[in-house]
């Protein structure tokens, strides 16, 4: 089983850095499906969720999402921001489309990633972002530690994002939304053995497939009621039968962020 995060940088490094056997392992699940950008979902816009920023190099090419949780602070995926500095990253709102020049551009002041994070597959995958400039965007409240009711087997959730059309291929333009059911820490473990970290993680798709998250999502928000309960972690391809999105259980870190948010 080849954990595959969905952060479209990383993807993309790898592909280059790696021969063509390794690669073929990691896009080996595209041969059973054609994923989509959000797939399965449609085309939405920042106006619709403020809160939905782009995290991109310094020449503002989008790689991960993340989610405004105060006007300078961007909750996001650990694995976005491993090897990432400040002067490397800007954070991008208002802007539907990634070709886009519109909203509102950021330099970052500070990343914090979660000190125990080593692999997605180890769980501990968050991270929370400092801005330079603060954002005019609505904010998303996100859940606290006695929130864990909402990962409920069967509860819909919606992820957001602007991922890849196709494995490690090309990007949707504009942001998209999907929705999918949360599924039982059993369902998951079955899909993915040890790799499920039950304290870390929470599973979310539809048992046949065919709407999921992709690369380019990697980061970006898991809703459930409108709160931000995950983030965009990892999973076996996109979309494919079997295999549910993984998703850091944000319950588990509340705190934590709460202390960067406050910071």
């Amino acid at each position: 089983m080849s954990g595959l995060t969905r952060a479209r940088r990383a993807a993309a490094a790898f592909a280059a850095a790696t021969a063509a056997a390794a690669t073929a392992l990691l896009t080996a699940p595209a041969a059973v499906a054609a994923p989509q950008p959000i797939v399965g979902g449609t085309t939405t816009t920042t106006t619709a969720y403020p809160f939905m920023m782009q995290i991109t190099d310094a020449a503002q090419n989008q790689f991960c999402g993340g989610t405004l949780v105060s006007p300078t602070k961007v909750v996001t995926a650990a694995h976005c921001m491993v090897g990432e500095t400040t002067g490397g990253v800007r954070v991008v709102g208002g802007r539907t489309y990634r070709n886009g020049t519109n909203g509102t551009v950021s330099r970052v002041s500070g990343i914090w990633v979660h000190p125990g994070y080593t692999d997605v597959t180890d769980g501990e995958d968050v991270a929370v972002l400092t801005l330079s400039t603060p954002m005019p965007y609505g904010t998303a409240t996100y859940v606290s530690s006695a929130q864990t009711s909402v990962y409920a087997a069967g509860t819909t959730a919606r992820v957001l994002g602007w991922g890849t059309t196709s494995q490690n291929g090309g990007s949707s333009n504009q942001l998209r939304t999907a929705t999918v059911p949360t599924v039982s820490d059993t369902g998951c473990r079955g899909a993915y053995g040890s790799a499920f970290v039950a304290s870390d993680m929470v599973c979310a798709g539809h048992t046949s497939g065919g709407v999921d998250a992709c690369q380019g999502d990697s980061g970006g928000p898991l809703l459930v009621g409108g709160v931000l309960a995950g983030i965009t972690s990892w999973g076996e391809g996109c979309a494919q039968p079997g295999y549910p999105g993984v998703y850091t259980r944000l319950t588990t870190f509340s705190g934590l962020v709460t202390a960067q948010v406050n910071s």
